[in-house]
């Protein structure tokens, strides 16, 4: 895994929207609920063959290193999401947020686990995600990057952002983690039975993977016709959406473009788009926020709806779109 393009390299889009890629989603639900499988399997072998059940499936709190990342952090989080403390000993707010962080593992009981990472004994780490200032808190969901906040916060807060990222793991993709952390024979293979994939779904998923953009947006468009509320076709028909718009567009001209004419409507749609593209997921939407606030009439409500295309390219869920429909929620109201 490269810890801050985890897993999706074939693609820039891929990089960008690492959580919201459709495809990756469904292969990573599909292995974390393999992995909870087989250590079932292995937890009722154990049982028939006489042997004491483990007391616990995994430790609560770890201290990882460059060493251990991929063991301790990504295979781990096929079976339960991991929170990281990126933290150092010299740092005095480091030092305020890690025994709170400490304290909700233990009051989560198993939802989460918590990698501690030094960054002056792991630079490589550090540099990988990219950390420019600790603490930073990041997390690792059946090996996505999840992108949680950094400096100092409160535990309350800190409850909200659990949650959400919680809720992300369930619904996308199905590692739920263990309260108390232990597992009991057949219970996780129970908790998240394994549904055969919908052809016409996987046709999509197929032409998007060979960069069919048109054949895949139609493919996307025929399944939702069948089934409004399908959340995996609904991504994957703005993700295609999304690389058919920015074929052909030359990077240097369109920020140019927008930075010369902030009131350019169209430049900014451009802009945000290979923002996202590019990775920088805030960036884009701030930038369409920034426009809806600027504009009024047929301007604002076509920047409205791009924003709302580019959440659903990153999904729904996401920490960093909450926070987007909050910022847009103020600027309209």
């Amino acid at each position: 895994m490269q810890p801050r393009n985890s897993r999706l390299n074939s693609s820039a889009l891929r990089g960008a929207v690492d959580l919201a890629a459709v495809k990756a989603a469904g292969e990573a639900a599909q292995k974390a609920e393999q992995a909870r499988a087989e250590r079932a399997r292995q937890a009722a072998a154990a049982e028939s063959a006489g042997a004491a059940p483990a007391q616990s499936a995994y430790q609560l709190v770890i201290d990882v290193t460059e060493d251990t990342f991929e063991t301790e952090v990504v295979q781990r989080s096929t079976e339960v999401p991991v929170v990281i403390d990126f933290w150092a000993e010299w740092c005095g707010p480091c030092k305020q947020l890690s025994p709170v962080l400490e304290g909700l593992v233990e009051e989560y009981a198993g939802r989460f686990v918590l990698a501690k990472i030094d960054v002056d004994a792991n630079p490589l780490l550090s540099q990988q995600f990219g950390i420019q200032g600790i603490p930073a808190v990041m997390a690792v969901v059946a090996g996505q990057l999840v992108p949680l906040f950094q400096g100092a916060e409160s535990a309350a807060n800190i409850r909200k952002i659990l949650d959400q990222l919680i809720l992300v793991a369930e619904q996308r993709f199905g590692v739920v983690g263990v309260a108390g952390g232990a597992v009991a024979p057949g219970e996780a293979a129970a908790a998240a039975p394994q549904h055969p994939e919908d052809p016409a779904l996987s046709a999509a998923h197929d032409a998007l993977d060979a960069g069919d953009l048109g054949g895949a947006i139609q493919a996307y468009r025929n399944v939702l016709a069948e089934q409004p509320g399908n959340t995996e076709a609904t991504l994957g028909l703005a993700q295609a959406e999304l690389l058919k718009r920015i074929e052909g567009l030359d990077l240097q001209a369109v920020r140019a473009a927008a930075a010369a004419d902030p009131k350019d409507v169209e430049a900014q749609l451009k802009a945000a788009d290979l923002d996202l593209v590019g990775g920088h997921v805030e960036d884009a939407f701030g930038r369409l926020v920034t426009t809806v606030g600027r504009t009024a009439g047929e301007d604002r409500d076509t920047a409205r709806l791009r924003l709302l295309e580019l959440f659903e390219v990153i999904g729904p869920e996401d920490p960093r779109v909450v926070a987007a429909r909050t910022a847009l929620a103020r600027v309209l109201f």
